[in-house]
């Protein structure tokens, strides 16, 4: 057989599989039936509950103002001390030595002025009646003004004694229950050193330990409520008085003092109390859990492009998880389309077929 023969046999038998070839090219998919909902920006409220102590409004760290050596304490931890009411008192006999020396100066020097004054008096008479002279008179003058200046350093020497005196005693200053104590007989105490920590009668504040990131959010009402552990029957409320600026470098959490409403039932010092109030998020979008998706990691929603109803994979900021629910804050937009279920079957630029539905 010569080659042009067998060429047109080639081309005969390749026509028929061309053309099976052509009829058996696949039809294109279908849009995929989703579920959509529309985002829109709303307010989400939610109660957040925290444990705390329940500590006086004013808290006083008291000390001696001298040192010495500590020979009797009458306070105890838990102890209701009144204003006057003497908590410990240091060896007074340095102090007492040192007020009898002020005593004895300060006589010296009454006695002295005493003389003085009536040498004064005697060269004053004698100038009137001519029998003494100008420089008698006033050297007489100049010794009675020495006098009286040395009379009232003794005088302020004395009272300095008498204060130093007192000093040995430590007092509580204001009616209250002693919390904290760190001195015992027979120690020497310094100057300023921490002896006793008085928690104050009066204003109550429940004190909370709060993570930053709840103050992305605010409270929809000022009031927080509050009730015992122990009991939680007895139940009152206060108000957000003091938050902390400095974050403890140890727990990452803000200290919270809230103060107690006075005209409520009395929460014991140092009772452990739960703390609840309810926490505000504005221009947030509520999804279902069934939009959730992920993209590099991170949480990410399916946005349906209304231009050509295809999907794209958008990641997304989660303010909270909830049962049945995502709380986004932030990678969506008024008004777009999001998958709400579905979404587990798509892929990047997929054409669907969207449906709305809302998710109860």
């Amino acid at each position: 057989m010569t080659a042009f023969p067998r060429l047109a046999v080639l081309i005969l038998t390749a026509l028929p599989l061309a053309g099976c070839g052509e009829s058996a090219a696949p039809a294109p998919r279908p849009p995929f039936p989703v579920v959509a909902q529309i985002a829109q920006p709303q307010s989400y409220e939610s109660d957040i509950t925290l444990t705390g102590t329940v500590r006086a409004l004013v808290q006083s760290e008291l000390s001696f103002r001298i040192s010495g050596r500590v020979i009797e304490r009458k306070a105890d931890i838990g102890q209701h001390v009144g204003a006057d009411d003497v908590l410990a008192r240091l060896d007074p006999t340095e102090q007492e030595a040192d007020l009898k020396s002020a005593e004895a100066g300060l006589a010296g020097a009454q006695a002295t002025k005493r003389q003085l004054d009536a040498a004064y008096e005697r060269q004053k008479a004698l100038l009137a009646n001519g029998y003494a002279t100008q420089a008698a008179y006033d050297l007489a003058e100049r010794a009675q003004r020495t006098a009286a200046g040395s009379l009232d350093v003794a005088t302020a020497q004395v009272a300095t004694a008498k204060d130093a005196l007192s000093y040995t005693y430590l007092r509580a200053g204001h009616p209250g229950v002693i919390t904290g104590r760190n001195i015992e007989v027979g120690q020497v105490a310094q100057a300023a050193q921490m002896a006793f920590v008085l928690a104050q009668d009066g204003p109550r504040d429940a004190v909370f330990a709060l993570y930053e990131a709840a103050f992305s959010r605010k409270l929809s009402t000022p009031e927080i409520g509050l009730a015992l552990v122990g009991d939680p029957s007895i139940k009152t409320v206060g108000k957000v008085r003091e938050v902390s600026p400095v974050v403890d470098a140890k727990t990452g959490t803000v200290q919270v003092k809230v103060e107690i409403d006075p005209n409520g039932p009395a929460l014991p010092l140092g009772a452990a109390v739960t703390g609840t109030g309810r926490l505000r998020l504005d221009d947030v979008f509520i999804l279902p859990w069934t939009a959730m998706s992920a993209k590099d990691g991170k949480p990410a929603v399916w946005i349906i492009d209304p231009a050509d109803k295809t999907v794209h994979l958008r990641a997304v900021d989660v303010a909270r998880y909830n049962k049945e629910r995502i709380i986004i804050d932030g990678g969506l937009k008024p008004g777009e389309s999001v998958v709400i279920d579905g979404g587990k079957f798509l892929r990047e630029g997929q054409s669907v077929a969207p449906r709305e539905g809302e998710h109860s």
